[in-house]
């Protein structure tokens, strides 16, 4: 009896440990992923894309982008890209139903933090923060990892790591997304955890 008890203990410790989500990589078709603008090619644990400059136009200058359908609102985000010499930004988002909560934009000015207030008119965001001395690596991973808890976000980036708060940033989440412009992007290790 005792050892049922432990093991039923033990499995739902497990399950409530278990990522909400958990991308490898490795296949193309993965559940709740969705990978547009632009030729993904996903090997080795990566996805990597180079930006087709007749869809980036097409896309209003939207670039390449991997969107996850997720529904959360407290999450750690973790990931790492890897972009080339002629990337000029990646940005990942938090979105919720009515539009853009959260984003990270890196770029070679650093890196910008930005909320997404409800209330603003056209979906206007505003600056939480720039910080020029974060950028990703060239040709190398950058691990990056956003935690939301309630009105706060902790930005882990390398070795940087700074907590911002808004209070749009506690609203409910239905995706995430990781997208680029210019050059070519490798994404691999995403991983949402409660």
């Amino acid at each position: 009896m005792k050892t049922a008890l432990f093991l039923l203990l033990a499995t739902a410790s497990f399950a409530a440990d278990a990522p909400l989500l958990k991308d490898d990589f490795l296949l193309p078709d993965f559940e709740g992923r969705r990978a547009s603008r632009g030729e993904w090619k996903f090997a080795e644990g990566s996805a990597t894309c180079t930006q087709d400059d007749a869809l980036y136009e097409k896309n209003k200058d939207h670039g390449p982008i991997l969107f996850y359908d997720l529904a959360y609102t407290d999450a750690v985000i973790h990931f790492a890209v890897k972009p080339d010499a002629a990337n000029k930004m990646v940005v990942f988002t938090a979105n919720g139903a009515e539009g853009h909560v959260f984003r990270l934009v890196f770029g070679q000015a650093g890196m910008g933090v930005r909320a997404f207030p409800p209330e603003e008119n056209d979906h206007k965001s505003i600056s939480l923060g720039n910080e020029a001395a974060v950028k990703l690596k060239t040709d190398g991973w950058t691990m990056v990892s956003v935690e939301l808890r309630g009105t706060k976000a902790t930005v882990k980036v390398g070795e940087f790591t700074k907590t911002y708060e808004h209070a749009s940033i506690a609203r409910a989440k239905t995706n995430l997304s990781v997208g680029f412009s210019y050059g070519t992007v490798s994404v691999t290790e995403l991983v949402v955890n409660k």
